[in-house]
């Protein structure tokens, strides 16, 4: 392994991090201007296409057979699967914190099931730093269900959370199992094919495409293609690919962390010391994940 691959290694997992709490800003951007599923049916689309040239110039191989069935089913779980019901379910009532402390429980669900899907071993400290890490998450939006309605939360909005988190686990893992070893930029543009039938059936059917065209809306689409649904994306894609399923799920224990330093920033949320130290709860919980062996069975 080359000494610039190895660093880029390294950062990786921190620029992820940063990049995907960015979601929740877009959220709170395209809320109103942008119908929640047929936002990702432009979005994914959208990336697609980027990724498509981009493979293009450099040439890359893609996938035949099989491996195009398998970057499609990998990109309907961990893109449609996971953001479709999520933003239905916070358009639909469901307050943010809630269904974030429900995303947040994505590590926990992926260890279980990585252990007999891919024979993951999971010692003590893991599932200690698992237990840390849920407990870091319910600090850091703790303050938020004060000031929140619950009128949102419904049998069916939880059940879409809960949908939503369960598809982005198994996605992690089908990633990792049956396309890890694909082209990554090729593979990729499969990912969001699928993933793009699936948000604009769904848009089709329940939704009318509406758009307004006003600056918020075209500047969340704009970071969402290009930084979530690209940058963002190409670097899980890469973390899943050369360490552990377990380990790099539990770098989402962060997000929520992260999210709260940027709403503070720029909208001007309160950034309570309960806050703060679910913030140190969650880092604490990533290092010992990290830090814990993980071999084969």
């Amino acid at each position: 392994m080359s000494r610039r691959h190895s660093s880029l290694l390294a950062t990786a997992p921190a620029v992820f991090v940063v990049l995907w709490a960015t979601g929740f800003v877009v959220a709170r951007l395209s809320a109103g201007h942008v119908e929640p599923l047929s936002f990702l049916a432009f979005r994914f689309p959208i990336a697609g296409l980027c990724l498509a040239a981009i493979a293009w110039l450099r040439r890359t191989e893609w996938p035949r057979g099989n491996n195009i069935l398998h970057a499609g089913l990998a990109g309907a779980l961990l893109h449609a699967g996971y953001l479709g019901p999520i933003y239905w379910a916070v358009a639909n009532g469901m307050p943010g914190g809630v269904s974030a402390l429900i995303v947040g429980l994505q590590p926990l669900i992926t260890a279980f099931l990585a252990a007999p899907l891919l024979g993951d071993f999971i010692n003590r400290k893991h599932w200690l730093g698992l237990a840390v890490g849920i407990t870091g998450v319910a600090l850091v939006l703790s303050p938020k269900f004060s000031s929140q309605s619950f009128g949102g939360i419904s049998p069916v909005t939880v059940a879409a959370c809960v949908f939503g988190t369960l598809s982005v686990a198994l996605g992690t893992i089908y990633q990792k199992k049956f396309a890890s070893g694909l082209p990554l930029l090729t593979s990729m543009v499969w990912q969001y094919f699928g993933a793009s039938l699936v948000v604009i059936a769904a848009a089709a059917l329940f939704e009318s495409f509406g758009f307004d065209g006003s600056f918020e809306a075209w500047f969340a689409l704009g970071w969402a293609v290009l930084v979530l649904s690209l940058a963002a994306i190409v670097l899980l894609m890469m973390l899943i690919r050369e360490g552990n399923v377990s380990r790099v799920s539990s770098l989402i224990f962060l997000v929520p962390a992260v999210s709260a330093l940027m709403t503070f920033v720029l909208f001007h949320e309160t950034l309570t010391w309960v806050q703060v130290t679910g913030m140190a709860v969650c880092a604490a919980a990533v290092l010992i994940v990290s830090r814990s062996a993980a071999r084969p069975q």
